[in-house]
């Protein structure tokens, strides 16, 4: 068994896959990894393991997961199952290497646009030549949100919430809609960007926010909210048939 370990900003998403199918998924605090870890462990046979994270481990964390679990780290330099076309490699995030690798595992051979919406929402283009080309980054649902109400000093700080109507007739309302009907015209606009120049188009969603998101959207999407574990298990298994 394999253990797919995905380290947010602050929180933790973790998958035991048995060949490829998915057994569990565990999601908990950055705080309480180790603990959590070594419980998973114990529970299961796992043989390997891999992380990727886009947070910063204290060392005496890093030291702790050597001794128990000997994980596979992914960073710019491990081996992939796409070319890698960005301009800049060791800048790309290794989550974003991890959805282009699940695209190229679940849409082989096919032009896909995986939308990451989370903390921010990231635009990943695969092309039918297996050739990763780059993407967008822009901010999220809650960072839109938090940036209404920190660079003002009369609006409130809001959650999510569905809109019906685009008008907005009070001052909640209007930042609903600015913030959801914004970000819903923004991802419509960027997908029928990409449909122009390649019209067999997949499209994929995954993150925090799949679910919200997915009722919202006028496009034909597919959504997966394990995409990133999928890919760290996709990355895995490549390096160690290369190794």
């Amino acid at each position: 068994m394999y253990l797919i370990i995905d380290v947010g900003n602050t929180r933790v998403k973790v998958a035991v896959f048995e060949i490829d199918t998915v057994k569990e998924v565990v999601v908990f605090e950055k705080e309480n990894i180790i603990s959590a870890l070594k419980k998973i462990i114990s529970s299961f046979p796992i043989s390997k393991s891999i992380v990727s994270s886009v947070a910063n481990f204290s060392e005496k964390e890093m030291q702790e997961m050597e001794k128990f679990l000997h994980p596979f780290f992914l960073d710019s330099n491990t081996k992939v199952p796409f070319k890698n076309l960005y301009k800049t490699p060791k800048t790309l995030g290794v989550d974003r290497i991890a959805l282009a690798s699940a695209a190229i595992k679940k849409y082989p051979n096919r032009n896909v646009l995986v939308l990451d919406a989370g903390t921010c929402i990231t635009y990943d283009f695969i092309n039918e030549k297996g050739e990763y080309l780059g993407g967008a980054i822009s901010p999220g649902i809650a960072m839109r949100y938090k940036a209404l109400h920190t660079f003002t000093s009369k609006l409130p700080l809001l959650e999510a919430n569905e809109v019906e109507n685009f008008i907005g007739v009070d001052t909640q309302s209007s930042m609903h809609s600015g913030v959801i009907n914004g970000i819903c015209n923004e991802i419509d606009g960027i997908i029928a960007q990409y449909q122009k120049k390649y019209p067999d188009l997949t499209v994929v969603l995954t993150g925090g926010d799949t679910y919200f998101l997915s009722k919202q959207l006028k496009s034909v999407i597919f959504a997966h909210p394990n995409f990133v574990l999928e890919g760290l298990h996709t990355i895995l298994i490549h390096n160690l048939a290369n190794d």
